[in-house]
């Protein structure tokens, strides 16, 4: 279930930046609780981060009686192991039917269950649930060739645009795939004067929210980074177009699995 140091795992957000997330964080011990059972029941794989980019893979086991401690598979590598156990704390991020979710555990403690090595830590306080949004999101062809720019600023501080293909789209927010240069921008960042050339439409002006940030290797060997966006004060006339490009896209999408196209 375990390797370690895995390298192709999603970046943590930072939850100390409450303003861009609040509204994303249960608190609710009833809530935590129950999400934890859901992880564990679904099996759910898990990245665990412990500091200066390392990571491993891992999995909840369970919760315990008094709902106090919870049990997570520790990784095959005893010196990786004792990395954890001495890092602060341990951040872990994965994915329930396409929501995001991340949580910190804090105060590791090593445990063994016949001949296996296990990680225990009290329940976390709060969790991170980035949840879908309502809005239907389109994945964009790669026959449409539809990117995004955005401005940024460079290692030397002067402005800089970073630009990458449309991955997905909704009326909420989009995907880019972006150079690891990307990796300097912040959650929570708003950008302004960012472009969406979409087929077909002239540029689209738009203000985004950076939401999250995952790197992903492909299979040449090289990492890009998927980003996701918010808009952020979205014209009706843009939202409009948008939604336009959203239903032909997808009435062409069906029309070919339908042979009609």
């Amino acid at each position: 279930m375990t390797s370690p140091d895995a390298d192709n795992t999603p970046t943590p957000i930072d939850m100390d930046r409450r303003d861009a997330i609040e509204q994303f964080i249960l608190g609710s011990r009833r809530q935590v609780l129950q999400l934890l059972q859901e992880l564990i029941e679904h099996r759910a794989l898990i990245s665990g981060h412990f500091g200066n980019g390392r990571s491993f893979l891992t999995a909840l086991l369970e919760i315990s009686d008094d709902e106090e401690t919870l049990v997570l598979d520790a990784s095959p590598d005893p010196e990786a192991n004792r990395r954890i156990l001495a890092a602060p704390k341990l951040v872990c991020v994965t994915q329930l039917e396409h929501i995001r979710i991340q949580f910190a555990l804090h105060d590791l403690r090593e445990g063994r269950e016949d001949g296996r090595s296990l990680f225990l830590a009290p329940v976390p306080r709060e969790m991170l649930r980035l949840q879908r949004r309502a809005a239907y999101r389109l994945s964009v062809p790669l026959s449409h060739a539809a990117t995004g720019q955005i401005g940024v600023k460079s290692a030397a501080g002067t402005p800089a645009t970073l630009a990458g293909r449309l991955l997905d789209i909704s009326v909420g927010g989009i995907a880019l795939q972006l150079p690891p240069d990307a990796a300097r921008l912040v959650i929570g960042e708003q950008l302004q004067d960012c472009r969406l050339q979409l087929p077909n439409l002239d540029p689209i002006v738009v203000q985004l929210r950076v939401c999250y940030l995952d790197r992903q290797e492909q299979r040449s060997g090289s990492q890009m980074l998927r980003v996701g966006f918010a808009f952020v004060d979205l014209p009706h006339k843009i939202e409009n177009t948008l939604q336009r490009y959203i239903f032909n896209t997808d009435r062409e999408r069906a029309a070919r699995e339908r042979g009609g196209l």
